[in-house]
């Protein structure tokens, strides 16, 4: 079951790859919660919820891009290590294009029932990312 549950996993990030929104209908159950404190569509449970969040990045990251880097399997848990990178050639959240590119790296746990995930967790380099589109500062010494 881990082995299917990986495949599953790493299908997520191939439709998001794909542009195949419909895809999410194959790996997310009509009940998936996403536990992601960055979503702002976090309260549409299901398939739905997964597309909203995906058209909002593509149509600020048109060329967006998920690399799987690894994953660990347990039981009904998949943790999924990865790269994201992309332009910001459109507008996210009130936010509008940069035009500057980032690589994010972030770790997704999904856990899963019957071959589809039915709750997510993600940590990503929010942060990182906000500063690399230079709409936040970078850190500065504390020596400076």
């Amino acid at each position: 079951m881990s082995e299917q549950n990986k495949a599953a996993a790493k299908r997520v990030f191939d439709a998001w790859n794909m542009r195949d929104l419909d895809a999410f209908e194959e790996v997310v159950a009509v009940d998936y919660i996403d536990h992601d404190p960055q979503n702002p569509f976090a309260d549409t449970h299901g398939p739905d919820g997964v597309k909203q969040l995906a058209q909002m990045y593509l149509a600020a990251f048109s060329d967006l891009r998920f690399l799987v880097n690894e994953q660990i399997a347990e039981g009904d848990f998949v943790t999924t290590r990865w790269t994201a990178t992309g332009t910001n050639d459109g507008e996210m959240m009130g936010m509008h294009a940069t035009g500057k590119s980032s690589v994010v790296q972030g770790i997704t746990i999904s856990r899963f029932r019957d071959g589809k995930a039915v709750e997510g967790w993600v940590c990503w380099d929010a942060l990182g990312m906000m500063q690399q589109l230079g709409v936040v500062q970078p850190a500065r010494s504390a020596a400076t």
